[in-house]
């Protein structure tokens, strides 16, 4: 255990992570109305040295509005009135964070409530439990989870004499703070309207039965995103949809050595919490495919949402909740448990670009291959695509799809360049295939209109450039 601490202390002091003249509960002063503001709960390392012999949790409250975006207020006053700036009616947010070891401010934390707040009018609550989550010892801290969320209940329970709804609740929670926000769903016998789940911790929790971690049953819709689940994250599924960016093991753009220091660790396991805010903060949608396995979806296998959903695949992000809408429309059988693949860019806002390339061909004699193809946007540049495909049976008057993935959007495509690779040997210049139909579409913006090309001639590994047409109301 010395050890232990010695080593957590040097590599923390190393990167400049130790502040021992921070003091314990922050306060400064609005100038717009002198109202003292709360702040973060400010630990450092003697704070979870000092846990070791004299464990303590602690919570506060700290409340944001569209009307105290900077300033975050008590929850209730003094006199124990609710906070004039809470409005019943709206939905109320609840941000709750993960293991702190050291005691530091999460570094995400000020961000999440901005853009938060800037997306959607809303009661937003960080939950700071800070003096519990920092300590040595992580054991510890898993099992203050439960009375974090036990001490929630008196707070929930209050805001609901004031009119507050338990639908209207939305929690995220990161990390331990996904296994919090389980907690209090079982509390509240699964009412609450919505949990997310942001890589929520795996060690202690893996493998443990439903009633010991985050759990689909917590709330009326939980969804969760998994991208460390091969080190501080849960790999089992735990929502009505579980999202696996990039497979949910490694991120790009995290670093691959131990060189990098203590981004090395949280890396992966912070990406779940910044791709949610990039979902925020760009066009781009987070479209994710329902698949079997990462392997399925990366062999082009699972680009077809189905007839459950009229617009796109399912999205990561705050948009997720378009998921159970529509299911609940078209089913009987919720709640349906889903998991979804996507790729992401390895730099925020992480955005990549999906469309379907649909062929149908009234050659016979077309054997089994590949395609490949580019888009020529207006600008003159060409952009090639990341394909998730195997080898295709293109089959007389059969539909064959190809899910692409672009790096850029391209709104206006003026060519498309497309080559035949066929699966077998030999090799036969003079051959020639007739394309009935082609049809691209975009899936990360569904509300585009697709593009088409009729009647056409491919050779074997002989590349043709043409310009798409509109599609027509059958293909359309």
């Amino acid at each position: 255990m010395r050890i232990y601490i010695f080593l957590c202390l040097i590599c923390w002091a190393r990167f400049g992570y130790l502040d021992f003249s921070s003091k314990i509960n922050g306060v400064s002063k609005n100038p717009e109305n002198n109202r003292t503001c709360l702040e973060f709960s400010k630990l450092n390392a003697m704070n979870s040295l000092k846990d070791l012999f004299y464990p303590k949790v602690k919570i506060e409250l700290l409340m944001y509005s569209r009307n105290n975006v900077n300033c975050a207020e008590p929850l209730f006053e003094s006199n124990n009135s609710l906070n004039t700036h809470f409005n019943s009616s709206k939905k109320t947010v609840w941000i709750i964070h993960g293991y702190r070891p050291l005691g530091s401010t999460p570094v995400w934390l000020r961000k999440f409530t901005t853009t938060f707040l800037k997306e959607e009018d809303v009661n937003l609550i960080v939950v700071d439990w800070n003096q519990g989550a920092s300590t040595f010892i992580y054991s510890r801290a898993v099992r203050n989870t439960r009375r974090v969320a036990e001490s929630l209940r008196g707070t929930i329970e209050h805001l609901l004499i004031h009119g507050a709804s338990l639908d209207n609740f939305h929690f995220i929670g990161m990390s331990l703070g996904a296994h919090i926000s389980g907690f209090v769903g079982k509390i509240f016998h699964g009412q609450l309207g919505r949990i997310t789940g942001l890589d929520p911790a795996g060690p202690k929790f893996s493998g443990k039965p439903s009633n010991s971690r985050l759990d689909y049953t917590d709330a009326k819709f939980v969804d969760v995103i998994h991208s460390d689940s091969r080190g501080l994250g849960i790999q089992e599924p735990s929502g009505h949809i579980d999202f696996y960016p990039n497979g949910g093991k490694k991120q790009p753009g995290c670093p691959t050595s131990l060189f990098s220091g203590m981004n090395y660790f949280k890396c992966d396991h912070q990406r779940a919490v910044y791709l949610f805010l990039a979902a925020f903060e760009t066009n781009c949608n987070f479209v994710s495919f329902p698949c079997r396995s990462y392997n399925d979806y990366k062999n082009g296998l699972c680009m077809d949402c189905g007839e459950l959903y009229k617009d796109s695949c399912p999205r990561l992000g705050n948009q997720a909740k378009l998921w159970k809408e529509e299911l609940k429309k078209k089913t009987d059988e919720w709640p349906l448990r889903t998991i979804a693949f996507l790729d992401t860019s390895g730099q925020n806002p992480f955005c990549t670009y999906y469309f379907a390339l649909s062929i149908v061909t009234l050659s016979e004699t077309m054997r089994n291959g590949t395609i490949s193809f580019s888009l020529l946007n207006d600008l003159g540049v060409l952009e090639y695509p990341r394909l998730y495909e195997k080898s295709q049976s293109f089959a007389y008057l059969q539909e064959v799809k190809i899910l692409a993935q672009f790096v850029n959007d391209i709104v206006n495509i003026s060519h498309i360049c497309m080559t035949y690779f066929p699966s077998t040997n030999p090799y036969c210049s003079t051959c020639k295939y007739r394309i009935q139909s082609l049809m691209l579409k975009s899936l990360t913006h569904p509300e585009r209109p697709p593009i088409c090309k009729y009647n056409f001639v491919l050779k074997e590994r002989v590349q043709i450039e043409f310009q798409p047409d509109a599609c027509n109301t059958q293909m359309g």
